[in-house]
């Protein structure tokens, strides 16, 4: 999605220049903008020609709460079953991923269910905002570079919207929020949910919760921290618990290290080969993978490292997932923002379908993708984004008559909702595919340096 989040948001908001990127002729000027933009996304040789100083969280010693949480998070007292922890679905080795291959985790109070999205990673979300529609600004606050210099030469001439401004009128998009939902609007919502969830952690009551941690190691701790009352108020007890658990969350440094090869190249400290090189380019040009028009790609103004998502939600009509217990019921849908398990939008139909944009980092520690699962590689999903409005045929089944059951996951009331506006989804059924065979390798190759752990090498000798 496009060159950078300013890219992004005019190639997203202005359907004169999309047109203009897709057609068939291709001017001087467009061919002189291709050349700027190379220029803003790296020089041939894998340096970034624009280092910046990234903003990055300072590591300090855990305050007393966050270090309850931190012995919270790992410890499967909380769970119904007590054996299933926050860790056990997210795993610090993976990223806060989780540690296993499986399209959803088991729970319940023997954890033979099947919960019905795969848990998304709790990395980088130290910076989420609550949930909200409104206005799209998710490119305001973008530090303006030459990948703006690029759209702005390939725009029309006579618009007067500016590739680095917010639109005039802007969008009114849903946006922030925790899980594929957004139903928390805070870490420590995020936290307290799972309790109560009979298919997760599967709690009979608060009260069952709180009694654990009276009669637990935790409990002079907590009489520490709140006052000796907190041990006669459940409600509070556990809401001081799963506070703690989102203290942890926001202080530890291994929620959040940025420490990956491109956060390196950003700051001048590493060279991308030739494959990564090319990977970037795609993963910002509005014509091709477009993929940083959702996944922002640039620093803020305020030098903030970037997260690789709008934190808004999209329909993108990914196939159903048959693997999932819950789909062995035709009539069972999951339409993200509008149910099954948030129940407050349910009425705002134009939302059915939509899911939240997680952030890239460390997404190839991932083992499945999307909210249902569906795609178990990073190819699978390249190949849907590629083909999904080209070739259709590749992407969906067929029912027994041998009809194309396009966005088969979605009743036919909501498939309007489905992005069709933004590249590479608007293109039509036996057009070129944006993306060859070479583009997804150096597309994949580039998604590896979002990896954290790299080793940055000292400024004037960048390394590989």
């Amino acid at each position: 999605m496009p060159t950078d989040q300013i890219v992004s948001h005019a190639n997203r908001k202005l359907p004169r220049l999309s047109k203009f990127l897709l057609g068939t002729a291709c001017t001087l000027s467009c061919l002189a903008s291709y050349a700027l933009l190379a220029r803003a996304t790296g020089n041939d040789d894998g340096n970034n020609p624009h280092p910046v100083h990234l903003r990055l969280p300072k590591a300090q010693p855990l305050s007393a709460v966050a270090q309850l949480g931190k012995a919270l998070f790992f410890d499967p007292m909380l769970s119904g079953s007590g054996r299933q922890s926050c860790a056990s679905c997210h795993s610090p080795a993976h990223s806060y991923n989780p540690p296993n291959t499986l399209t959803v985790q088991p729970g319940g109070v023997d954890l033979r269910k099947a919960g019905y999205r795969p848990p998304p990673s709790l990395a980088y979300l130290y910076r989420q905002r609550p949930f909200s529609i409104g206005p799209d600004t998710s490119g305001d606050d973008v530090a303006p570079n030459l990948n703006a210099l690029a759209v702005s030469a390939r725009s029309d001439p006579h618009a007067t919207k500016q590739a680095d401004a917010a639109p005039a009128v802007p969008a009114m998009v849903p946006q922030g929020g925790l899980f594929w939902d957004g139903r928390a609007d805070s870490l420590q919502r995020q936290a307290y949910l799972p309790l109560l969830n009979p298919v997760e952690m599967a709690n009979r009551s608060m009260g069952d919760v709180a009694a654990r941690l009276v009669h637990s190691r935790y409990r002079p701790t907590f009489v520490q921290l709140f006052g000796t009352g907190i041990v006669n108020d459940p409600r509070q007890l556990v809401d001081e618990a799963m506070f703690a658990i989102g203290r942890f969350e926001i202080e530890d440094p291994s929620f959040h290290p940025f420490t990956s090869k491109y956060d390196a190249w950003l700051q001048g400290q590493a060279r991308l080969t030739p494959a990564e090189m090319r990977g970037l380019r795609l993963f910002d040009d509005p014509a091709k993978g477009n993929c940083a028009a959702c996944h922002l790609s640039q620093p803020t103004r305020d030098g903030l490292p970037p997260l690789f998502t709008d934190t808004q939600y999209e329909a993108l009509g990914v196939p159903r997932n048959h693997a999932l217990a819950v789909n062995r019921n035709p009539g069972f849908h999951d339409l993200g923002l509008c149910g099954p398990i948030r129940k407050d939008l349910a009425a705002q139909t134009q939302y059915c379908g939509m899911f939240l944009t997680p952030t890239l980092r460390n997404v190839d520690r991932r083992a499945v993708f999307f909210h249902n699962g569906v795609y178990r590689s990073l190819a699978q999903v390249l190949d849907f984004y590629n083909l999904r409005s080209v070739a259709p045929e590749k992407i969906y089944p067929r029912d027994a008559h041998g009809k194309l059951q396009v966005y088969d996951d979605l009743p036919t009331a909501y498939q309007a909702n489905v992005d069709t506006a933004d590249a590479p989804f608007n293109r039509h059924v036996g057009d070129p595919a944006p993306l060859t065979a070479q583009d997804i390798r150096d597309l994949i190759a580039f998604l590896h340096t979002l990896d954290d752990g790299y080793r940055a090498q000292t400024p004037g000798a960048p390394g590989r």
